[in-house]
């Protein structure tokens, strides 16, 4: 990962020194800069809502950090080979999918992640339209430049959403299921979904933005009516607020281990992860496919993301779009 600027260094020296004061002069001497560098970075670090206290003689105190997705707090003790090169933070985005679609085009480094506090435009599967307030969920995108056929970009899709259910494990203890193609389930209800979309010529990949958006800390009010499938968050499941920076640090941390993984042996150990989460596995389930419906028990999924349905007359129907609704 590239070296962290030095709002991140500072921030990095509050939180791994624990509750104590840090002097300019400690400071200017570990990171190599001179007081004068620490105090204007102090001063931007308040200006984003850091709340940092001064005394004479003491130092500086970290007595507060904004509930802000902001790089330096990404960044942070993130210890990542690859996926957090880069953050780009918007306060508010249209969509973060279209943003690190630009910078793929700009020739942005695999690993770069965009992250919004908000989305005015945000998009889920079949250009349904994501739900995206201010301030309480994860909405993010990562670039990834893998050497790959396009027509198996479809796999990330399930590392994906194997990372997305380690993370919410990992820092709430939730169980966590996922639903084909690209839900993630807590209590059978909606808390994540992805949008990868790839940009592509017939000989391969020139990148694939995975976007990812994670209901945290919304509350009931905020949920549209009209919900084809029942959502929630990791707040109403768990009682209890979760800091985002935490989860968002826990995702790109595991997105990184599973895109090592994949590009070492490939979409068999990410496909076992998957199905280990997949819920319905050997239930019976109608498909539809937009005009066409299917009925069956379902069998996993093969190599190409596609799921395999036992029909009744002992066929296996391949299905590789569609919504799946338990009998």
């Amino acid at each position: 990962m590239a070296r962290a600027n030095l709002r991140e260094q500072i921030i990095n020296l509050f939180l791994t020194r624990g509750d104590v004061f840090l002097s300019g002069e400690q400071i200017s001497a570990e990171l190599g800069v001179s007081r004068a560098a620490v105090w204007k970075h102090i001063d931007q670090l308040r200006r984003v809502g850091y709340e940092i206290e001064a005394q004479p003689s003491r130092g500086y105190h970290l007595l507060r950090r904004p509930d802000l997705l902001l790089p330096e707090m990404v960044r942070c003790d993130l210890n990542t080979a690859c996926i957090g090169c880069e953050v780009h933070y918007f306060a508010s985005t249209d969509s973060t999918n279209v943003r690190a679609g630009e910078l793929g085009d700009s020739g942005a480094p695999e690993g770069t992640v965009v992250v919004a506090e908000s989305q005015s435009a945000g998009r889920g599967r079949m250009g349904r339209s994501w739900i995206s307030p201010a301030g309480v969920n994860l909405y993010t995108s990562v670039l990834l430049r893998p050497q790959i056929l396009p027509l198996q970009a479809s796999q990330l899709t399930f590392m994906a959403a194997v990372a997305v259910a380690r993370a919410v494990e990992a820092v709430t203890e939730l169980p966590v299921t996922v639903k084909w193609p690209n839900d993630i389930l807590i209590n059978g209800k909606k808390v994540a979904g992805l949008l990868n979309e790839v940009s592509a010529e017939m000989e391969g990949i020139h990148y694939v933005v995975l976007g990812i958006g994670i209901n945290i800390n919304m509350d009931s009010g905020q949920f549209p009516a009209d919900l084809r499938y029942p959502a929630t968050s990791l707040m109403l499941e768990l009682g209890a607020s979760v800091e985002r920076v935490e989860l968002a640090r826990e995702l790109y941390r595991q997105l990184d281990s599973l895109y090592r993984l994949y590009c070492e042996r490939g979409f068999a150990p990410v496909r076992l992860a998957w199905e280990a989460l997949f819920a319905m596995l050997g239930c019976e389930v109608a498909v539809d496919c937009g005009g066409q419906e299917f009925r069956g028990v379902v069998g996993g999924i093969n190599g190409d993301g596609a799921l395999l349905l036992n029909l009744a007359d002992g066929a296996v129907q391949e299905i590789y779009a569609g919504d799946v609704t338990p009998l």
